[in-house]
């Protein structure tokens, strides 16, 4: 079974986004550079964050993701972002009307259970949380092995949370990698147990 990773790009104080719901900033870092980090050849990086980057989006299986950004990508037209193979998205609602039944995406309710659905869909591959309200329930409920952000320079002083509501205290090990890019900090965490 792959791991479960939290991951989503954050300002230096710890937002995804600003209090539009907007992300800003937060993805200049991926046209910073000059080295393209997908087919499309519009998503370019240093070689530093690419060499970070792409092994780890290469592990990718499934996306967790809450109804809300399933809401405001417009369900990403029934393709998943990246190339993933799958979208879980935590909802209690129902798949949006005329829904293509074939489109990978999987709709489910409770962060359990989506979890459960990601790691069958997922084999050993890594199941990616987006950070945000479902990523905060998803480490609440114990169910994160790692959290990975991609920091940011901008302060946004308020907007959506990285960890979304958590309100309970969560240690993380010491991080296992920094690597410093062009207009980004990556970091990632293994969550302690």
């Amino acid at each position: 079974m792959g791991k479960v990773v939290m991951y989503s790009s954050v300002s230096v104080d710890g937002f995804i986004a600003d209090e539009n719901d907007q992300p800003g900033p937060l993805f200049d870092w991926l046209s910073s550079g000059d080295v393209p980090l997908d087919e499309s050849g519009v998503v370019k990086v240093s070689q530093t964050s690419y060499d970070y980057t792409r092994p780890y989006w290469d592990q990718i299986g499934v996306t967790i993701a809450g109804r809300h950004v399933f809401d405001m990508t417009d369900g990403w037209d029934g393709k998943p972002p990246g190339g993933i193979d799958h979208v879980v998205v935590v909802t209690h609602r129902p798949q949006p009307e005329g829904w293509d039944p074939k489109a990978p995406f999987h709709f489910v309710d409770g962060v359990e259970a989506a979890v459960a659905k990601a790691q069958e869909l997922a084999g050993d591959r890594v199941v990616e949380v987006a950070a945000g309200d479902v990523g905060g329930q998803v480490l609440a409920a114990g169910l994160v092995d790692e959290v990975r952000m991609d920091v940011v320079p901008v302060v946004f002083g308020s907007g959506k949370r990285y960890f979304g509501s958590v309100d309970a205290q969560h240690l993380l090990e010491d991080p296992d990698v920094v690597i410093q890019g062009n207009r980004v900090l990556h970091l990632s965490y293994r969550v302690r147990r």
